[in-house]
């Protein structure tokens, strides 16, 4: 906070990941409002609903003081009063971006003289590069994710639907201890990117695409794997070869110091000179999203993103050819951005086939 320009002279944090991110506290985010307020210099605050008081204490990893009111009472002017405590009277207060409007609007009126501005900078930036630790974990989820799929694929037969296969993966993550799910999608419902509602019958021939992931300790997996029951198609075969190519375009472009756009640039050259272009015609949305303890969070690998890759950052690398109203193709893994070179897969490996989605 002290580093960025603007300076920060607080951090504003309400329930959600960034608040399990810096504390350890899951708190389920209600009409009543429970802050973290984290100064550029001293300790945090934490205002609490008063009757909570007791359930918020016994998820503290740590001291930190917490103030806290009562339901006739406003829980911005108890913040408003430690800011002026504390000597914070003006400067840069960061909101983390979930923050609901309610609980933005009643502090920026308790606490007038303070201006507000999006918290990003400090979140986005103490999130999005992820510790050893953290890539450990990542790479659990995602062998978690290889082991359900692997065993998915080979339980599909003909005359199954989209729903019988997403309990499947649902049931393997049951048997590891693990909570996950799956969107499956067959043929045509595979070119609209996140499915149709329309459910489909499993027929030879036809491609099944499975997404999603799983969570290990806080952190996810996002993995999407394609197969086929007999022998591809043409059409399916060659798809598969240029988003598989795009991948790998895709990764020895996600090196440190190079722009998030310009990966997702080096993924699309790959499908639009394969004659799926141009743009977004095909190809319809951005190559990758950041992915940590949320399935996806900032920052994102899209057209004209102009932040920094940084080591430690990671992300899905997933393009994708769209038919609509025939086939889609998706392939996609996670991978982190390396101190040089190209970035490294969390993920096992890329597809090796269509025959064998995991090896």
């Amino acid at each position: 906070m002290s580093d960025a320009k603007p300076r920060f002279e607080a951090l504003y944090v309400t329930p959600g990941t960034t608040l399990l991110y810096y504390t350890g506290i899951y708190w389920w985010p209600s009409e009543r409002v429970l802050a973290l307020l984290i100064p550029r210099q001293g300790e945090p605050l934490m205002v609490c609903p008063a009757f909570e008081e007791a359930r918020l204490r016994e998820q503290l990893r740590w001291p930190i003081e917490i103030r806290v009111w009562q339901e006739d009472e406003s829980p911005y002017a108890i913040a408003a009063k430690w800011f002026g405590d504390r000597g914070v009277r003006t400067g840069n207060v960061g909101v983390e971006e979930t923050t609901r409007y309610v609980f933005y609007d009643g502090l920026r009126h308790a606490a007038s003289s303070l201006e507000y501005m999006s918290g990003d900078p400090i979140t986005v930036g103490c999130r999005a590069q992820k510790s050893e630790h953290e890539l450990d974990l990542m790479r659990l989820a995602c062998g978690a994710t290889f082991d359900v799929y692997k065993a998915t694929f080979a339980s599909l037969r003909e005359g199954m639907t989209q729903r019988e296969v997403a309990d499947l993966v649902v049931r393997g993550y049951a048997r590891m201890g693990l909570r996950g799910e799956a969107s499956v999608f067959f043929g045509p419902s595979s070119a609209l990117p996140h499915g149709s509602r329309e459910e489909q019958v499993l027929r030879e021939g036809v491609g099944v695409m499975i997404d999603d992931g799983t969570t290990v300790e806080g952190y996810q997996s996002d993995v999407t794997r394609m197969g086929v029951i007999g022998k591809p198609p043409e059409k399916l075969q060659r798809a598969f070869e240029i988003v598989r190519h795009a991948q790998d375009a895709a990764l020895a472009a996600a090196t440190a110091g190079h722009e998030c756009g310009s990966v997702d640039d080096a993924a699309r050259k790959v499908i639009t000179d394969a004659g799926f272009g141009p743009d977004y015609k095909y190809f319809s949305h951005r190559l990758g999203h950041g992915i940590g303890m949320d399935g996806h969070e900032a920052p994102y690998l899209v057209r004209g993103n102009r932040t920094i890759l940084k080591p430690g950052m990671t992300f899905s690398n997933e393009p994708g050819i769209y038919v609509v109203g025939d086939y889609g193709m998706r392939c996609e893994d996670d991978m982190v951005i390396a101190e040089s070179g190209a970035a490294h897969l969390l993920t096992r490996g890329f597809q090796p086939s269509l025959e064998t989605p995991i090896a």
